[in-house]
């Protein structure tokens, strides 16, 4: 079935001077026109492509990846206000995505961003963004899981941290004394479920937990060896603010990991750092 703000696989079904017909399953057509077509494609084509409402309220289709699609949040920037409400950089050529008036919370100003999620209508079926989050970002119930791996996004920041979006589905917090990298509002990270409380709040990090985060940061200090020439000016002894800056990790977690390389006899350290070891 065709529907606005989803991305799919459809399939070539005729071609005409505007462009090319494409269908689903049940033979339901949208128009993908000229612009995003080739001379290569042909009828029994597949062609994955995002379908969104024209100006004039018809389905259309693009090959275009917009900011967003149903059920997300993100960071987006107000181009264009009217009296019935502002409009925002979809990423989509030509075509904005409207944020009604009904759906903002505090002052909307040309040229800033703003954390939205994206819905259809369901009187029209359109693509409608809003920044207020409540009825689509909430705890009840959980769906994920301590130590899952999950999308963030930066949706606030407060004295202890930030505060995030988890899975376009949760709010999460993120503690500052446990980010060793710059991280700003509307940034996309990756990250992990760190604690999940009683009273449904979800703790998360950039960092998995465990001989996981070890594992993974011996690698990275392995590829940062190599990138700076076979040497890091970092060993036991150095300061953790100096690791956090130059490895994003802690001295607990750097020294673990600078112990694996040791051991497995992939570097080696001297008083001046770390080097690359040559295994000739």
């Amino acid at each position: 079935m065709l529907k606005a703000g989803r991305t799919q696989t459809l399939t070539v079904s005729r071609t005409t001077e505007h462009g090319i017909y494409l269908a689903d399953e049940e033979q339901a057509e949208v128009l993908l026109p000229n612009r995003y077509t080739s001379l290569a494609d042909k009828v029994g084509d597949r062609k994955e492509v995002f379908v969104y409402h024209d100006s004039e309220d018809r389905l259309v289709a693009t090959t275009e990846q917009p900011l967003l699609r149903v059920g997300e949040a993100g960071y987006l920037r107000v181009v264009d206000k009217t009296a019935h409400g502002a409009f925002l950089d979809w990423g989509l050529h030509g075509k904005d995505l409207f944020l009604p008036n009904r759906n903002q919370q505090g002052g909307i100003l040309i040229g800033h961003s703003y954390v939205v999620y994206l819905y259809e209508d369901n009187v029209t079926g359109r693509c409608v963004a809003t920044t207020k989050l409540k009825s689509f970002v909430n705890n009840a119930p959980i769906t994920v899981a301590e130590r899952q791996r999950v999308t963030l996004l930066v949706a606030s920041e407060s004295e202890i941290g930030y505060r995030v979006i988890v899975e376009n589905r949760h709010w999460g917090m993120l503690y500052r004394n446990q980010l060793f990298r710059p991280v700003a509002v509307g940034d996309r990270l990756t990250g992990y479920v760190r604690r999940i409380t009683g009273d449904n709040r979800i703790d998360v990090s950039l960092q998995q937990t465990g001989y996981a985060q070890v594992r993974d940061t011996a690698g990275e200090l392995l590829q940062l060896l190599r990138d700076n020439g076979g040497f890091l000016p970092l060993n036991d002894d150095s300061s953790p603010e100096e690791i956090a800056r130059l490895t994003r990790t802690s001295k607990k977690v750097f020294k673990r990991s600078l112990g694996v390389l040791l051991k497995s006899g992939e570097a080696e350290t001297t008083p001046e750092g770390m080097k690359l070891r040559n295994n000739g």
